[in-house]
């Protein structure tokens, strides 16, 4: 894996888990009180991103560490999700041949 490639990763993991996070106990202004005028009464009434930001940031971290290392110790390889040549498309796995 290169540093690009596990930048991408992170990425991807990063924006995952702030879809997940950002509905995490999070009232709305019609369960917290009152609604402001011109916004939705399903609003977040205090979204506290930077802690939610801060928060996603550390699960991601901590959901891409094991994969990298799982990644680059071999423990996983492009051969073992080439689900083509596993189920009789023909052909030699990836990386296996010439």
């Amino acid at each position: 894996m290169g540093v690009f490639s596990g930048i991408v990763l992170y990425a991807v993991i990063w924006f995952i888990t702030l879809l997940i996070v950002l509905v995490i106990r999070q009232p709305s202004q019609a369960e917290d009180g009152p609604v402001v005028p011109g916004t939705h009464a399903g609003a977040p009434a205090d979204p506290q991103l930077r802690k939610r930001f801060l928060l996603t940031t550390v699960i991601a971290l901590a959901l891409w560490l094991p994969l990298v290392v799982t990644i680059l110790s071999g423990g996983i390889t492009l051969a073992d999700i080439d689900l083509f040549t596993r189920f009789g498309g023909g052909g030699q796995p990836y990386g296996t041949g010439e």
